[in-house]
C-alpha cells in the first residue's frame, strides 16, 4: 500500500479537521471535504490571522503547512497530480471514515474542489473554440512599416557584440517548426540569436528588442494545444473574427510564431493569420490570463523594434448581438433578449423571477454551450430539444430530472456538475457523475479508498 492511502499519512490533517468542525461531523449527514495536489490545495481548515504589523508568515500556519505537505509528498512518490477527499464520522469514538477520490480517466479535474471536474463524455472531444482554425485572409501583406534591412542595421548598432544564429540554426528551427520563419524574424534571430551564455554583461536584449527574446531553438507555434485552456473556460467563450479586427480571436493559431515574452509570462509572437484589417508578420501578445484571443503589439517587427511602437492601434467596435448572452438580475432580463441565429453559449445566472422557459432559443443553429444556475429553469427537460449542445452545466436536481426523463442530450461532448463546494457532499456528486458517464458508455469514477481510523 502506498503511503497517501495509509492512514497515518492524513492523521495530522485529520485531526486538524476533527477540531475544526467537530459539530459538522457529530451532525446526522455531516461531512467536510477538499483537494490537494503538489501545485496547491484547498482545505477545510481557517488560518490564523497574521500578527498586526507584519506579513502572513507560513509559520503561523505551520501545523497545516506540515500536515498538508505529508500527503503532498505522498502524491509526488506515487506520480500523482492530485487527490480528493471527503471526511465522515465513523462509529467509534472519535473515529472517521476518510474517503480518497482519484482522477478518473474520463473526467478533468476540476480546480481547488473535491467535486468532479468536468465529464469527458467522448474520446478527444475538444470544446469548438479550441477546434477553431484561423480563417484564411488571402490578402493579406506585410505592413508598410515592415523593413528587414532597417531592422537589422538597427539591431546590429543597438547589440554590437551579439551572437547571430547560423544559417544551419535556422534551419533546423525550421525544420521543427514545420514552417519558414517570416523574413523580419529570420532577420532578427540572424543578428542575435537569444542564448543566454551569448550575451554581454553590458548587454540587454530586452532593450533593445522591446521584449525577453527566445532562444532560437525554444521559439514555438502557439496552437490551440499550447494554450491548455481547460474545457469548461474554453465550452463556455466564443471566437469571432469580425471585418474591422487586425487579430483573430482564436485560442491559438498554427500562424503563431512565438518568441519573446514581455517578463510577466505573456508570450510576444509574430502573426501569420492576421485578421481582416491586420498585416501578414505582425506582432501580437498571447496573455496567460486569457483563454481566447490576443492584442495587437506592433504592426511589423520593425515597427515595435525601431521605433518603438508597443500599443497596436485602436479598433473602432461594431455593435452586434453577443455570442455568449448571460441572462441574470444585472444582463439580459430574459432568453428572448439572448435569442439571435448566432447565439453560441447561453448562460443562465442568479434569477430572482419565474423560471425561464428555454423555447425562445429551440432551434438555434450554433447553440453548442448552456450553463444553469439552481432554480433557473422552469422545465429541465426542454434540454433535450437543444439538438446542437456540445457542452451542459447543471446543478444536481437539474441532472436529475434529465436522467430520470431519459433527456439528456445525445450529442453533448462534455458536462459539469454544478455542486455547491461546501453543502453538497463529492460522494453523492460522483454518483451521479457515474450515471452521466454510464449513459455515454464511458468509464466510471471507481478509484475510491476507504480509511477508517481515530483522528487523535
Amino acid at each position: 500500500m502506498s503511503s497517501l492511502h495509509d492512514f497515518a499519512t492524513w492523521r495530522p490533517l485529520l485531526r486538524l479537521v476533527h477540531a475544526e468542525h467537530a459539530d459538522t461531523l457529530a451532525a446526522p449527514g455531516g461531512h467536510v471535504a477538499g483537494r490537494i495536489s503538489p501545485g496547491g490545495w484547498s482545505v477545510p481548515l481557517s488560518r490564523r490571522p497574521r500578527q498586526r504589523g507584519r506579513a502572513s508568515l507560513v509559520s503561523d500556519n505551520q501545523e497545516q503547512y506540515d500536515a498538508v505537505g505529508l500527503i503532498v509528498e505522498a502524491l509526488r512518490e506515487e506520480g500523482g497530480d492530485g487527490v480528493s477527499f471527503v471526511v465522515e464520522a465513523s462509529s467509534a469514538a472519535g473515529g472517521v471514515r476518510l474517503h480518497l477520490i482519484g482522477t478518473g480517466s474520463s473526467t478533468e479535474p476540476g480546480i481547488a474542489t473535491a467535486h468532479p471536474g468536468t465529464l469527458l463524455l467522448a474520446d478527444g472531444a475538444l470544446p469548438e473554440p479550441v477546434r477553431r482554425l484561423p480563417d484564411p485572409v488571402p490578402d493579406a501583406a506585410p505592413a508598410p512599416s515592415a523593413d528587414v534591412t532597417l531592422l537589422r542595421r538597427t539591431l546590429r548598432e543597438r547589440l554590437p557584440d551579439a551572437v547571430g544564429a547560423s544559417e544551419e540554426e535556422i534551419a533546423a528551427a525550421e525544420a521543427r517548426l514545420g514552417l519558414p520563419l517570416p523574413p523580419e524574424l529570420r532577420a532578427l534571430y540572424q543578428v542575435v540569436r537569444g542564448r543566454y551564455e551569448d550575451r554581454a554583461d553590458h548587454q540587454e536584449p530586452y532593450d533593445a528588442i522591446g521584449c525577453e527574446l527566445l532562444p532560437l531553438g525554444e521559439v514555438y507555434v502557439a496552437d490551440a494545444a499550447s494554450r491548455q485552456v481547460p474545457w469548461r473556460y474554453a465550452a463556455t467563450k466564443a471566437v469571432g473574427t469580425w471585418p474591422e479586427d487586425a487579430v483573430q480571436g482564436l485560442v491559438g493559431s498554427p500562424g503563431w510564431i512565438v518568441f519573446g515574452d514581455n517578463g510577466g509570462g505573456d508570450r510576444i509572437a509574430v502573426d501569420l493569420t492576421p485578421g481582416p484589417d491586420g498585416h501578414l508578420g505582425q506582432v501580437i501578445i498571447i496573455s496567460h490570463e486569457e483563454t481566447v484571443g490576443v492584442e495587437l503589439v506592433a504592426d511589423s517587427l520593425t515597427d515595435m523594434v525601431v521605433h518603438r511602437h508597443l500599443d497596436g492601434r485602436p479598433v473602432r467596435r461594431t455593435e452586434r448581438p453577443p455570442l455568449v448572452a448571460h441572462v441574470n438580475r444585472f444582463s439580459l432580463p430574459g432568453i428572448e433578449a439572448a435569442a439571435h441565429p448566432g447565439l453560441e453559449v447561453l448562460d443562465l445566472g442568479v434569477w430572482e423571477k419565474e423560471p425561464l422557459g428555454l423555447a425562445p432559443v429551440f432551434g438555434l443553429p450554433r447553440l453548442r454551450s448552456l450553463t444553469a444556475c439552481p432554480g433557473t429553469l422552469a422545465d429541465p427537460r426542454e434540454i433535450a430539444r437543444l439538438t446542437h449542445l456540445e457542452y451542459l452545466e447543471l446543478p444536481p436536481a437539474e441532472w436529475r430530472a434529465l436522467l430520470d426523463a431519459g433527456a439528456v442530450p445525445a450529442g453533448l461532448l462534455a458536462a459539469d456538475i454544478a455542486s455547491h463546494r461546501q453543502r453538497d457532499n463529492p460522494l453523492r456528486t460522483v454518483a451521479l457523475a457515474n450515471e452521466i458517464l454510464a449513459r455515454y458508455g464511458r468509464p466510471r469514477i471507481t478509484d475510491i479508498t476507504v480509511l477508517e481510523g481515530t483522528a487523535s
